[in-house]
């Protein structure tokens, strides 16, 4: 695809502050996205510095490649979970600073052929790298129903997922479930009509859920959490941006370690009002940052 990113980066300035990327540093972006912190990153280290931007998601690569080009960024598609083989590949063995925005990114949601919106005409996909795992639909349609509720109220915290596992199983008995569409439809269908309506779609944490599950993001998350240290200089700093309490609740753990970590945000830092206003992704973003012990 050829069209500029869509995203907006949450928590811009407060990451910027907290991890003081210098001239001449080596940073790793573990989760390139639309690629805004990573310009915010690469024009702070300067030409002397470097920005090692990962992504799973090879339409991002593609996209920041071009946008970005000009800037001292070095582009590898992987998961975050692997910044060790990745600083292996180019040569680097510890960095600066590393940064983790987890979740979803403004592109993949308006890209209709993935199945991240609502109203995608496109197949339930949900995967980040569409040539690893098993797309959500597949999912949906071979999981027994208790599995399937136990999925969505572990992964998505939803009250209703014994409902919603249902429902499911009694739609695919005729056909088997396809498109976001449809499933977003369906998932809204099980879920008892409120009042006044939640302020998020009904099959939000749904699809939270099965996104989480295909790209078993929170291994990855445990994953890098354990690894990062050893590849962060003494003094460096990783920040973590996180979208839910389940990501959250993992960081927040990780920099209690205090033989590793000194923790720089004794509570996770929120968006001001002003992004709040402009940018309405950044309402359920939190920002947690700890230095490596020295």
């Amino acid at each position: 695809m050829d069209q500029k990113t869509c995203h907006t980066s949450v928590l811009p300035r407060e990451t910027l502050d907290f991890l003081s990327p210098q001239p001449g540093a080596t940073v790793v972006d573990g989760t390139l996205g639309g690629g805004g912190h990573t310009r915010l990153l690469a024009e702070a280290v300067g030409p002397e510095g470097l920005v090692i931007a990962i992504d799973r998601d090879a339409t991002a690569i593609d996209r920041a490649c071009r946008e970005l080009a000009g800037l001292p960024i070095r582009f590898a598609q992987a998961n975050f979970c692997d910044i060790p083989e990745v600083l292996e590949a180019v040569g680097v063995e510890q960095v600066d600073a590393v940064l983790l925005d987890i979740g979803l990114s403004s592109d993949q949601l308006a890209d209709r052929e993935r199945g991240f919106s609502f109203e995608a005409d496109g197949p339930l996909d949900l995967r980040f790298d569409p040539t690893e795992g098993e797309p959500a639909f597949r999912l949906v349609n071979r999981l027994k129903p208790e599995h399937l509720a136990d999925l969505i109220y572990q992964y998505g915290e939803e009250r209703f997922s014994r409902r919603i596992a249902r429902r499911i199983a009694k739609v695919r008995e005729s056909e088997p479930i396809h498109t976001a569409r449809e499933f977003a439809r369906l998932v809204a269908s099980a879920v008892p009509r409120q009042t006044p309506p939640p302020r998020i779609h009904p099959a939000t944490r749904t699809f939270q859920a099965l996104r989480i599950a295909v790209n078993e993001e929170l291994k990855s998350l445990r994953l890098v959490l354990e690894r990062v240290p050893e590849r962060l200089k003494p003094g460096g700093r990783l920040a973590v941006i996180s979208f839910h309490s389940l990501e959250d609740r993992l960081v927040k753990e990780a920099f209690r370690n205090r033989q590793q970590w000194v923790s720089l945000t004794r509570t996770p830092v929120t968006a001001g009002e002003e992004e709040l206003a402009s940018n309405s992704r950044s309402r359920s973003a939190k920002l947690r940052v700890a230095e490596k012990v020295g």
